[in-house]
C-alpha cells in the first residue's frame, strides 16, 4: 500500500532492554544493521502491524514485551533515486513511519530470528540507546535520530544519556587523510 504522496506506510521498533540497551539487528547477508521494521497491511493498525512485525522478525509475541509508546507523528524518508522502483506502479518514493518502543519482558533466549519463511536478520545484539543513528544506512539517519529523540523520555524517565556529538565537519579541498 503507496500513500498519495509516495509514501509506504511502516512501523519502526526499538526493543529495549531493562539497562536500556536496544535490539539492534543485522540484515541476512550484508554488513547492514538496522531496528526491525516493516509494512502495514490495508486492514491494519500501525499497532497490530507493530506485533505482527514483531513475531515474524523477532520470534517475540505481545506478552514478551511492554509497549512503552510510540511517536506521536509519520515520521519519513526518502529511498536514494537507485532504489526507487520506477516500474511499479504506485511509485513507492519512501516510508512514512509510526516508531514504537518497547521493553523486553522475557529472556532474550525467546528471540529467534527464523520464525518466518524468509527471515531478514541473521545477527542481533544490545546495543547502545544512541548507536543507530550512528550506524543505520544514510537515508534513514534522520528519521532513527528523531525516534530516539522523542521516545527516550520513555526509555529513560530519569533523564536518558547524552547522545554523542558529532565529530566536526573538515573543510579544505575535500581531500581526507
Amino acid at each position: 500500500m503507496i500513500d498519495s504522496d509516495g509514501f509506504r506506510p511502516n512501523v519502526g521498533i526499538i526493543l529495549t532492554n531493562a539497562e536500556g540497551r536496544v535490539f539492534w539487528a543485522r540484515r541476512v547477508g550484508q554488513d547492514a544493521w538496522q531496528f526491525p521494521q516493516g509494512g502495514i497491511k490495508v486492514d491494519e493498525t500501525p499497532e497490530q502491524a507493530l506485533f505482527r512485525e514483531l513475531a515474524e522478525e523477532v520470534g517475540l509475541t505481545e506478552a514478551d514485551v511492554e509497549l512503552i509508546g510510540g511517536t506521536g507523528d509519520w515520521l519519513r524518508y526518502y529511498l536514494p533515486r537507485h532504489l526507487i522502483r520506477r516500474r511499479h506502479k504506485p511509485v513507492c518514493i519512501g516510508q512514512k513511519q509510526r516508531w514504537f518502543v518497547l521493553r523486553l519482558l522475557c529472556d532474550e533466549q525467546r528471540v529467534k530470528l527464523d520464525a518466518c519463511a524468509k527471515p531478514e536478520f541473521d545477527h542481533w545484539q544490545w546495543v547502545d540507546y544512541w548507536r543507530p543513528m550512528r550506524e543505520v544506512v544514510f537515508f534513514k539517519r534522520h528519521v532513527y535520530r528523531k525516534a530516539l529523540h522523542e521516545l527516550a523520555p520513555l526509555v529513560f524517565p530519569d533523564g536518558a544519556p547524552e547522545p554523542p556529538v558529532a565529530p566536526p565537519r573538515r573543510s579544505g579541498s575535500g581531500a581526507q587523510s
